[in-house]
């Protein structure tokens, strides 16, 4: 019998919950069996989530990090149906504004987690594109990796309580860490 702390505490997990079902989505796909687009949208997805990060500690506004989020992919899917550049180009232009942005007024140069995510940026960006530039047989390990690695960056978020909200680290950590899986069989 579900007792009322039980249904409680499972209430509390309901970004895991959403997690699995996001990742069931994924799973299912778009149809499309050409690894090299797998691969190019996971790589461009990971792109997403290093700017999500790099804005939400810019504004410093965790409570706004399911609206960025859901600003995002929008933005994203806007670029991909009037294909006016490369999704993979606009979240990099998009990012290093960010950055410029935080460099302008001194934020890049005090500690605390903007660097903090302007050194992930980097770090994720760079496993991204190299992934997109890689045969796709290779660059599924970068993506893959930069997915399990990002999953472990929101745990860090998660445990740290900063940044990001902790329902938006727990869902994006779960998220990460099922995608990194599902890139893996793919091989």
């Amino acid at each position: 019998m579900l007792t009322q702390s039980r249904a409680l505490a499972l209430w509390r997990r309901w970004p895991t919950a959403v997690a699995i079902a996001t990742a069931a989505l994924f799973l299912l796909g778009d149809g499309s069996d050409d690894r090299a687009d797998k691969v190019g949208g996971f790589a461009e997805a990971m792109l997403v989530l290093q700017l999500e990060y790099l804005i939400l500690a810019r504004l410093r506004r965790r409570g706004a990090s399911w609206p960025v989020s859901v600003a995002a992919v929008m933005v994203l899917l806007a670029v991909q149906a009037l294909d006016v550049a490369s999704p993979a180009t606009v979240l990099v232009i998009a990012s290093l504004a960010v950055m410029v942005w935080g460099a302008l007024d001194g934020e890049l140069h005090r500690p605390g987690m903007f660097r903090v995510q302007v050194l992930g940026a980097a770090g994720f960006g760079a496993l991204a594109l190299t992934g997109l530039a890689l045969d796709p047989d290779l660059g599924l390990y970068l993506v893959a990796a930069g997915w399990f690695f990002h999953g472990v960056w929101d745990y860090v978020h998660l445990r740290l309580d900063k940044v990001v909200s902790r329902s938006y680290a727990e869902w994006c950590g779960v998220l990460d860490i099922l995608i990194a899986a599902q890139l893996l069989l793919l091989t």
